[in-house]
């Protein structure tokens, strides 16, 4: 957890060779921007293959971003096109985090979840659904009646529903926690507000622009910012999250036709005022544009939470608020006016008044409104032609069930 005036001393001592006077010039194996939970684990598998590990964020902490503004549900690998990326990770990554989790004693629950039909024409998507599950290999859904549903969640209401066993929650901070002490355990230095600005790709290999966060609060857009680090990593991995594609967009020397369009999607949640849980699993409609529904999770706690909606918002203009993360995370209390008619398809006595502000998230979506759904997008040197360079694009839900899948993909695929 260094500063980054100690940064460099740092790679110097593990003898990683100073280059050029001026903004100190350092060599560097391996670098992972971003510490969601996904650069943390992908920080992990990299330290535990051998290799000597910096991570570099920007924010003052680890998982700031989208990894700690999402519902924490472990998923069950339902949803995705079979042959996906998104597909075959969550269902690997679901079984690498339960066992990591029992192991570590990480706090999580196998709860379970209804995916619930709530009007006749939408009893034939659940027999989709379950096709779909099938061929990703998640062989233990159960098709229920309604009266089957209702006699587990008496306040539910439905015509018919899925019932999926093995999806689960977790506690998001104490995983990421777990991933970052194993990270450091294995001798892995992470230097927080840290933003990396730029990246050259040329004869010396990847060069990584590097400057303190504070150094670009007052930064004049469109104007030139002078490193004060210069790393040469032999391998990098773009895990930046929200600011990914814009910082791929800064890679100059990559060919811009492998950075995908970004898009960015607002999710809201509301907790129940009530403090006793109506439900004993998590209650889930049917996927819509942009995500998978206004649902219902509990948190460890026993706390009900609704959410996400989906709010289209446009995210990364300003690159340099992106890099800083400079979202309005703020909740619209006024927008649980269109959460209650939804939430009341399947929860008919969710009292009025009993919804409270929440918090939101931001989805890093490679697809806009209106458009399919996209995959994870994994880039290396086998697409894009650059050695040592891995892109992570697009890895939002379900990123954090397949966090330790992406990490053993990468591993495997990618390391030299």
């Amino acid at each position: 957890m260094l500063p980054l005036r100690r940064f460099a001393g740092a790679c110097r001592r593990r003898g990683l060779s100073g280059i050029a006077p001026g903004a100190p010039r350092e060599a560097a194996d391996a670098v992972v921007v971003g510490a969601g939970v996904v650069g943390l684990a992908v920080a992990r598998a990299l330290a535990m293959a051998g290799r000597e590990v910096v991570v570099v964020e920007a924010a003052p902490s680890f998982g700031t971003g989208t990894s700690s503004r999402n519902s924490e549900v472990i998923h069950a690998g339902i949803y995705y096109p079979p042959g996906s990326l998104k597909a075959s990770l969550c269902v690997r990554g679901r079984e690498m985090l339960y066992k990591y989790c029992a192991e570590r004693e990480i706090p999580h629950k196998q709860l379970g979840k209804l995916i619930v039909a709530t009007g006749v024409a939408e009893t034939a998507k659940l027999d989709m659904l379950l096709k779909n599950a099938k061929e990703n290999g998640v062989d233990d859904l159960q098709m229920m009646e309604g009266s089957e549903a209702m006699e587990m969640e008496p306040e539910l209401r439905c015509l018919k529903a899925l019932l999926s066993p093995r999806t689960g929650i977790v506690d998001s901070h104490s995983l990421m926690l777990s991933l970052l002490a194993d990270a450091e355990n294995l001798g892995t230095a992470i230097s927080y507000n840290t933003t990396v600005t730029n990246g050259y790709i040329g004869d010396e290999g990847l060069e990584l622009h590097i400057s303190e966060s504070k150094a670009l609060e007052n930064h004049s857009v469109g104007s030139p910012v002078s490193p004060q680090l210069i790393l040469f990593p032999k391998l990098l991995i773009n895990s930046a999250g929200l600011s990914a594609a814009p910082l791929a967009k800064r890679f100059h020397g990559l060919n811009q036709v492998f950075v995908p369009p970004a898009y960015y999607a607002r999710g809201c949640y509301f907790t129940l005022s009530q403090t006793k849980s109506p439900f004993s699993h998590l209650i889930y409609p049917l996927p819509e544009d942009g995500g998978i529904g206004v649902h219902v999770t509990l948190d460890l706690n026993g706390v009900v939470r609704f959410g996400p909606d989906v709010e289209w918002i446009d995210g990364g203009k300003d690159v340099t608020s992106c890099f800083l993360s400079r979202f309005d995370y703020s909740v619209n209390p006024t927008r649980c006016s269109k959460f209650y008619p939804v939430i009341r398809k399947y929860f008919p006595n969710l009292k009025d008044d009993s919804l409270e502000p929440g918090y939101s998230g931001i989805r890093p979506k490679l697809s806009g409104p209106g458009q399919p759904p996209s995959d994870f997008v994994i880039q290396g040197e086998d697409i894009h032609g650059v050695p040592g360079l891995v892109n992570l694009f697009g890895i939002e839900s379900p990123g954090l069930t397949s966090s330790l899948a992406i990490a053993e993909y990468i591993v495997s695929r990618y390391l030299r």
